[in-house]
């Protein structure tokens, strides 16, 4: 395997990883008082570019993991919806 694909698909574990926490958190506690949305809404937009980034330049690391934490951010928002 080519080292820049293994520290990319690293990157993308660790940083999609890192979501979860909060993710968890705000299902078992359902609170979401202390959660911007603005920001949340904000990096959506921001993870859709880089999605289609890594599409335009064909880089799975980059497209899974954005892919993926668009998914999770996605989902705390509809719990702060739910329970905002």
């Amino acid at each position: 395997m080519d080292y820049l694909f293994i520290i990319g698909i690293t990157a993308a574990v660790l940083t999609t990883v890192a979501f979860l926490p909060q993710v968890f958190k705000v299902y078992q506690t359902k609170h979401t008082k202390d959660i911007s949305l603005v920001m949340y809404i904000i990096f959506i937009f921001g993870l859709i570019l880089w999605t289609v980034y890594g599409v335009l330049l064909n880089s799975l690391p980059v497209i899974l993991a954005n892919s993926f934490t668009l998914i999770l951010c996605f989902y705390i928002i509809f719990l702060k919806i739910k329970y905002g």
